[in-house]
């Protein structure tokens, strides 16, 4: 594939086809370590939620469609939290606006059933309990929401019911036995409650060694040797743990996957990297143009450039 899609030209440029690696969010390849799937069992033994730390692209977010997938249960419910999350929100959302608006330009009597078609989304624990079998639902970034939220999560798993007073004053009910797998994760941005910490089972996923981002890689990529794959993880680890190379924010797992299938593109000899005197001036040039994936502010993508 031809890197240099976009250029300064006087003449209209062809934008080729977009080309999707599916093994990227193919959810049967990705990999938890023991310390994980210990956790997830002991949570699906007690029938308790599960809470997720670790660095932003270690997998916290994408380790509920792989439970999700296998346990053949469809695909996994997302409900991202906000900073203006309210209780309501984990089960459905009104759009008042658009029924007021409807109302004002329609003499059509809106029936309760048409209300909910029209203007409720169930989302979060409402699609669960609605979908009335089990399945999976992932409540993204908790920590951003308010502090009452995360205890509000735990009273509705419990009760498994909620009620849309804009169709119908009767609760919506699920079987305790459909009780939907929870997965939470937090980036740690601010403390949880204590109550609700005590409620829940939780791990921290640690970044990966050497041996766990090989078998990542070899999983996620193709083409490549492992002496490749083994040379750009060392230079990975050196741009995260060097003492010339102390970035402001560390790139993570995600960052070394695109980075490496970026050096393909760039047709950069992985293996090279041990050693960067060994790179051509194009392929210094083009290692240069690769840090942008890694470095996510001004400063560190120069200290990334100093290192060629």
């Amino acid at each position: 594939m031809n890197f240099n899609i976009y250029k300064k030209t006087k003449t209209k440029l062809e934008l080729p086809p977009i080309q999707v690696n599916s093994k990227l969010e193919d959810p049967k390849l990705y990999i938890p370590s023991e310390g994980l799937e210990n956790a997830v069992n002991v949570a699906l033994a007690l029938g308790q939620p599960l809470l997720i730390t670790g660095e932003p692209g270690t997998g916290k977010t994408r380790l509920a469609d792989h439970i999700a997938w296998a346990f053949g249960l469809g695909d996994a419910i997302i409900f991202n939290a906000q900073t203006t999350s309210t209780a309501k929100d984990l089960f459905y959302k009104y759009d008042a606006l658009g029924h007021f608006q409807y109302s004002q330009t329609s003499k059509e009597l809106l029936t309760p059933e048409m209300v909910k078609k029209k203007f409720i989304k169930y989302q979060g624990l409402g699609e669960a309990i609605d979908r009335k079998k089990r399945c999976v639902v992932l409540i993204d970034e908790i920590d951003k929401a308010p502090r009452d939220l995360p205890n509000d999560i735990l009273a509705a798993l419990e009760k498994l019911e909620f009620t849309v007073p804009e169709v119908s004053d009767h609760p919506i009910t699920a079987d305790k036995s459909q009780k939907p797998i929870i997965i939470m994760t937090s980036n740690s941005e601010k403390n949880l409650p204590d109550a609700f910490l005590r409620r829940v089972i939780y791990y921290h996923i640690p970044f990966p060694d050497d041996k766990m981002l090989l078998e990542i890689l070899k999983a996620k990529t193709e083409g490549l040797e492992d002496v490749e794959l083994n040379a750009a993880i060392a230079h990975f680890e050196h741009i995260r743990k060097g003492r010339k190379t102390k970035l402001k924010k560390n790139p993570a797992t995600a960052e070394l996957l695109y980075w490496v299938l970026l050096l393909q593109k760039l047709k950069i000899d992985c293996s090279k990297l041990k050693d960067l005197a060994s790179l051509s001036e194009e392929e210094k040039k083009n290692l240069a143009i690769s840090y942008s994936v890694l470095a996510k502010n001004k400063e560190d993508l120069d200290t990334l450039k100093k290192m060629i």
